[in-house]
């Protein structure tokens, strides 16, 4: 088995990382997937198949239950676990799959770094937050934690309709490569929800996540 990570998130949670190695059958074998979720797999193709069914791998084992608890999906396209109080999100990219769980509000993002980010930068960030990056080797993981903070917050409010630029707002950060604390928010509507995130570097990519910050 490839679990790269598994740790306990405060003030309740879990988050996990885990490389995809094994063959789509193995997870199969692993898995004991329900008829609906059979029906959403065999809509993929490719890589994507493997990926999918890793993250349901990997937040099965993070859960410590004997019986897998069924994925389904709301309306809006957002993941639930059956018969469970916990909020889940799952990210996958290159060959990592990446997850958490929390009895409350949270998002999940892993991409890995590639300089494409620069160009599309425009599109995702306000200009006070372009103005806040650092220069030299740091720009560029910088903007993907932008990137992964935005993706998590998106996933976490979990009902569409939101713009990256206009609903979702990064707080200006020092980046730092060891990882670290972010804080974010979604305005849209008269409504505001606030969100701490955390950062970390894993095999080139990055990695953030997103809870619902308390009292919120």
């Amino acid at each position: 088995m490839a679990l790269l990570l598994h740790e306990h998130i405060q003030p309740e949670g879990a988050l996990g990382l885990w490389r995809i190695e094994e063959p789509e059958a193995w997870f199969l074998t692993q898995l004991d997937l329900a008829p609906s979720e059979l029906q959403q797999l065999e809509r993929l193709r490719g890589r994507r198949r493997a990926e999918w069914l890793a993250a349901r791998q990997l937040v099965h084992q993070m859960s410590g239950r004997t019986e897998r608890a069924i994925f389904w999906k709301d309306e809006y396209g957002k993941p639930h676990l059956r018969d469970s109080v916990y909020d889940i999100s799952i990210s996958h990219s290159h060959g990592l799959a990446a997850a958490i769980a929390a009895p409350k509000a949270v998002g999940i993002d892993i991409q890995k770094i590639v300089p494409k980010l620069e160009r599309l930068a425009a599109k995702y960030m306000r200009p006070v937050e372009i103005e806040s990056l650092a220069e030299g080797k740091d720009r560029l993981p910088q903007l993907h934690v932008f990137w992964g903070a935005k993706e998590a917050l998106y996933k976490a409010y979990g009902r569409r309709a939101l713009d990256f630029r206009k609903h979702i707002h990064i707080s200006s950060f020092h980046y730092q490569q060891e990882g670290g604390a972010i804080a974010g928010c979604i305005e849209k509507d008269g409504l505001q929800l606030r969100f701490q995130l955390q950062y970390q570097c894993q095999e080139e990519h990055m990695l953030v996540y997103a809870m619902e910050a308390q009292g919120e």
